[in-house]
């Protein structure tokens, strides 16, 4: 995996070079402003970029800006977005900027080296993978509430775990019930969302879409 990270922080920086690097994956460029972020991936067309939200040159959102041109610019490109901040809207406008291969997690929520190497590959492989601080977050901004109080207090469950990039074997684990009433619960999270199939939609993003947006 070929990795480019944008972070402001020099120490951070480079503890993520080592990091990353240590396990194996290949570290391309390490800058540490926004600008410098989209040149890298430009040069190098990495698997996954990594970045903070608030970053130079104006040090507002201009991490997660640059982000999002990487999905319009560059669309094979994966993003994690490592913060400390939830952004107001972020995870949902990464979400719909591309079908997937997107994640976001909180710096001071990243508990070990496996979990951000994990999360890493998942967004390379095309996942989404979201904090579930986040989420948390996100859903306590929600004005419309329509939508999520068509669920069941389990298929909110599930949806939330969903969210956070987890597979059906790992959400019937985490729940403590069978794959089978996993599967039972999406079909019914898709029908109360009025997500029809269709070969051209990711309706578990789709899904994830609807329960986190405003």
């Amino acid at each position: 995996m070929r990795v480019v990270i944008a972070e402001d922080s020099a120490l951070l920086r480079e503890g993520l070079v080592q990091l990353i690097s240590m396990v194996g994956h290949e570290v391309v460029a390490a800058v540490g402003d926004a600008p410098g972020l989209l040149r890298a991936v430009a040069e190098h067309e990495p698997d996954v970029a990594v970045t903070d939200v608030r970053m130079p040159p104006d040090n507002r959102d201009d991490g997660l800006r640059a982000a999002l041109r990487i999905t319009r610019t560059h669309p094979d490109v994966g993003i994690l977005v490592l913060s400390q901040y939830v952004v107001p809207g972020a995870a949902a406008d990464l979400l719909e900027s591309t079908a997937s291969g997107i994640g976001y997690l909180l710096k001071d929520r990243v508990s070990d080296v496996d979990e951000l190497i994990d999360t890493l590959e998942r967004v390379a492989s095309r996942g989404t993978v979201i904090d579930p601080e986040v989420v948390r977050r996100l859903l306590g901004r929600r004005r419309n509430r329509s939508t999520l109080d068509r669920l069941s207090p389990r298929e909110r469950e599930v949806l939330a775990l969903m969210a956070q990039g987890r597979s059906n074997a790992a959400i019937a684990a985490q729940l403590v019930i069978t794959e089978a009433a996993v599967a039972k619960n999406i079909s019914s999270i898709f029908t109360k969302l009025g997500l029809q199939a269709a070969a051209q939609d990711n309706r578990r993003v789709l899904a994830v879409l609807a329960y986190l947006g405003n």
